[in-house]
């Protein structure tokens, strides 16, 4: 006699970046084991895999799942969690005043959980100088940085800017960077200045991202703490 077998609900979706409406199902036991082990590990890139395998296996229409933005896998994994154990997730925050040592426990409405500047029009042409301009793009999923790109933040940062263009134009000449190496694109941006790399930041600081603001106040000192957490790891504090 075989065991029996629980159904399992289906769910709809839209993706941000595309206003594709996508079915899922939750997440289940095995798959969150998955997740929980990355977390353990405390790797970074075994989480981003972990939730890269957990969205192959519970989206059910067909989706290119590299072709996804970033911002697009941290809704699609958030909306698939806050649907597998629950619409809260629980957070230890510390207190920002220097001296404090205060920490608590807050809990987050996952449904609240929103994807920062979609409706905004940012201008994805960056110019540098007179002859020098940049076409920039979204974060996609498989943008993944390597360990030793992700040596110092400082390292993360200028490899990520270097993913994030998509054409250097030079008066007459047009650079398309998906047909240049990774290495001249990386020496292309520690040529700039700090305003001509400042530019690129900002493009970057203001694409969609998840996002969510916090107030509370330190059960220990009192202090009235904000903060914005923005990216998916942020929400597994």
């Amino acid at each position: 006699m075989m065991l029996p077998t629980i159904a399992t609900p289906k769910y709809d979706m839209i993706v941000p970046s595309t206003g594709e409406s996508i079915t899922y199902r939750p997440y289940v036991v095995k798959e969150e084991k998955i997740l929980l082990i990355a977390l353990e590990s405390q790797d970074d890139m075994a989480i981003e895999k972990s939730v890269m395998n957990i969205i192959k296996a519970c989206v059910e229409s067909p989706i290119n799942i590299n072709g996804l933005t970033a911002f697009d896998i941290e809704f699609i994994f958030i909306t698939l969690r806050s649907k597998s154990v629950g619409e809260g997730i629980k957070l230890g925050l510390k207190c920002d005043e220097e001296d404090c040592d205060g920490s608590q426990e807050m809990q987050l409405d996952l449904d609240k959980i929103k994807v920062s500047n979609l409706e905004n029009k940012i201008d994805k042409h960056i110019k540098l100088t007179d002859d020098i301009s940049l076409d920039m793009r979204w974060l996609k999923a498989n943008d993944k940085l390597t360990e030793a790109q992700r040596k110092t933040q400082t390292d993360m940062i200028i490899h990520s800017a270097a993913k994030a263009i998509e054409t250097i134009y030079n008066g007459e000449e047009i650079f398309t960077i998906k047909d240049t190496p990774h290495k001249e694109v990386v020496a292309f941006i520690e040529s700039l200045n700090s305003d001509q790399f400042a530019k690129i930041l900002e493009f970057m600081e203001k694409s969609p991202a998840l996002e969510y603001d916090l107030s509370y106040t330190c059960n220990i000192c009192g202090h009235e703490n904000e903060r914005k957490l923005r990216g998916l790891t942020d929400f597994f504090i």
